[in-house]
């Protein structure tokens, strides 16, 4: 079910990507203006980031795919390796080469670390998607009805309420993977306080991976993209956002780079400063 939630998103960034391979805007570095790129390779980069992922958690699924039945610490001194063979198979597991009375919890840390990478995957684009929509930038917004409400005081508001809360939920993925790698120092053969934490993490983990995983697909379905506040933005920049293009172009027509790089500097401030 995760994997095939990570295979529409990324089908959905990939069409958006599309889309918009010519829509230009700033690029930004540290948040402030750097060079102008398009708003379809910054989607680019995310359907590739979900591709890893995808990739990542398929590993880790087939990692904690792993069943044993060899007695209460692992001996078979009571039953053969055959019915651990058997059993294992018809269950669509692969049996554990050598066990304790469990499996190893490394790998269901590995599983829950995968979701909370998912998790902070997901943050990075309702972060960036978050400051896209602030008001001063105003270059997405998060698709609002009719009769919908951003907040019962100020009409104006519009919110960005799904990225604030793919941004929260993410904490909790994080969280669980931090329970899974308590759990994997188990004493001697084993104890059961993983038993309890597990009985939370795992099912509510995969519950609030799926949720979120559905709340940024629907996110980036309807994003409306502002193509003409990009391109508002990248002109308020009077030309800053192209100054090494004019510090490469001054070197190559002979000046020393730190000489070239200091006299588009002193123009870039003037720009800045009186708004030529």
């Amino acid at each position: 079910l995760l994997l095939a939630r990570l295979a529409d998103l990324f089908a959905v960034l990939k069409r958006r990507a599309l889309e918009h391979r010519d829509t230009l805007m700033i690029g930004r570095t540290h948040g402030m203006w750097a060079e102008p790129t398009t708003f379809g390779l910054m989607l680019a980069g995310w359907a590739f980031e979900v591709q890893r992922n995808h990739e990542r958690l398929r590993r880790a699924v087939a990692g904690a795919a792993v069943g044993k039945v060899s007695g209460a610490v692992g001996t078979y001194a009571h039953v053969t390796p055959a019915v651990e063979a058997f059993v294992c198979e018809r269950l669509g597991l692969a049996a554990e080469p050598a066990s304790t009375q469990v499996v190893a919890r490394d790998r269901h840390a590995e599983f829950l670390g995968s979701l909370a990478l998912i998790g902070a995957m997901l943050e990075r684009f309702a972060v960036n998607l978050r400051h896209l929509q602030r008001s001063e930038i105003g270059e997405v917004a998060e698709a609002f009805g009719a009769a919908q409400k951003g907040s019962s005081a100020m009409p104006h508001k519009r919110n960005p309420i799904a990225a604030e809360n793919i941004s929260g939920l993410a904490r909790l993925l994080r969280a669980y993977a931090a329970a899974g790698l308590e759990d994997v120092a188990l004493w001697g053969e084993r104890d059961i306080s993983h038993s309890s934490v597990e009985r939370v993490a795992l099912p509510d983990a995969c519950l609030l991976a799926d949720y979120t995983l559905d709340r940024m697909l629907r996110l980036v379905q309807h994003l409306v993209v502002r193509a003409d506040h990009m391109a508002a933005n990248l002109e308020a920049g009077r030309g800053q956002p192209y100054s090494q293009a004019v510090l490469l172009a001054l070197v190559r027509a002979g000046k020393g780079r730190d000489e070239a790089y200091r006299l588009v500097q002193v123009a870039a401030r003037e720009a800045a400063e009186t708004g030529r």
